[in-house]
């Protein structure tokens, strides 16, 4: 382990007390208030700026997540400006799950029909609270960045809650250690099989909290009760209480945001909602989300 590595873990080591707080204090002063303080306007995605990409990359650093906003460009491949913006970040392998495009890029949009028709990032349902590809097998397959790409947004709703995972872990941390320690835990969280068409999936255990190969701390977790099995564990019981707890609750660190045509959310997998939406037929809402196994380069 290097010496960035090493520093990184140590600021997440329950027994180094010091670093832990000479950080926390860092992020909850850095922390944004509002989600306008996420936003960067830029001129086109495919082809950023020096100083675009050095403001977002800011925004990364402090809260894990920037919001970009650019001018209308009809008649433009969206999908090639979305892989270039990846690019210029340092997110280059995707998560191709099976219901993305062959591109590996996933149109999110209302299907009335159909195998996507099941699930509900592809309906106008609300989704609870989540990191993306929380099922998905570790460490190999971990999702550490997503890129949303707004097109067009619904008629009315959808918007999303935003939460940096590093904060939730000050909280729990700040709470009980008791609770860290047990989110960390190999069997602290289950996502059971899925066997539905050609999504075969064996069951996935593994920690809500882990950190990777450069010290970072990440996060898995998903708030649907049927899409978890938690560890009978009491201390485990007693964590995911309190994440559920938390969540719902009051935290000026919560950020409500709905993203707008030209639109779009970067950022290393934070915790987020959707709330229900009402679709247009004749202008539906479009979405482009692409998932990567790296993080934000340089955050």
């Amino acid at each position: 382990m290097n010496a960035s590595a090493a520093y990184l873990s140590s600021l997440f080591d329950l027994s180094d007390q010091q670093a832990y707080l000479a950080w926390r204090e860092r992020k909850l002063t850095e922390a944004p208030r509002r989600a306008a303080d996420l936003v960067v306007e830029i001129e086109d995605i495919g082809r950023l700026s020096e100083a675009e990409h050095g403001a977002i990359l800011q925004r990364v650093r402090r809260c894990n997540m920037a919001v970009y906003q650019e001018a209308p460009k009809p008649g433009r491949d969206d999908k090639a400006a979305v892989q270039a913006f990846a690019r210029a970040f340092g997110l280059e392998r995707l998560d191709a799950n099976v219901l993305a495009d062959e591109d590996g890029i996933t149109p999110l949009a209302v299907h009335r029909e159909g195998s996507r028709a099941r699930y509900i990032p592809y309906t106008e349902r609300p989704i609870a609270w989540h990191t993306d590809g929380y099922y998905n097998t570790l460490p190999e397959r971990a999702v550490r960045s997503v890129l949303l790409h707004c097109v067009n947004p619904a008629a009315a709703g959808g918007a999303n809650r935003l939460m940096d995972y590093e904060i939730l872990y000050i909280r729990l941390r700040d709470e009980d250690p008791a609770h860290i320690a047990a989110l960390m835990r190999p069997d602290a969280m289950t996502i059971p099989p899925n066997a539905e068409e050609g999504l075969e999936r064996q069951a996935t255990p593994g920690p809500v909290f882990f950190l990777d190969r450069g010290g970072n701390l990440c996060m898995r977790y998903t708030a649907r009760a049927r899409n978890v099995v938690w560890s009978d564990d009491p201390a485990v019981v007693a964590a995911a209480a309190a994440i559920r707890r938390l969540l719902d609750g009051p935290d000026e660190l919560i950020l409500q945001h709905r993203l707008a045509a030209g639109q779009g959310l970067i950022g290393n997998n934070v915790l987020h909602t959707r709330e229900p939406f009402s679709d247009d037929p004749a202008s539906p809402r479009l979405l482009y989300r692409a998932r990567f196994y790296d993080r934000v380069a340089g955050s």
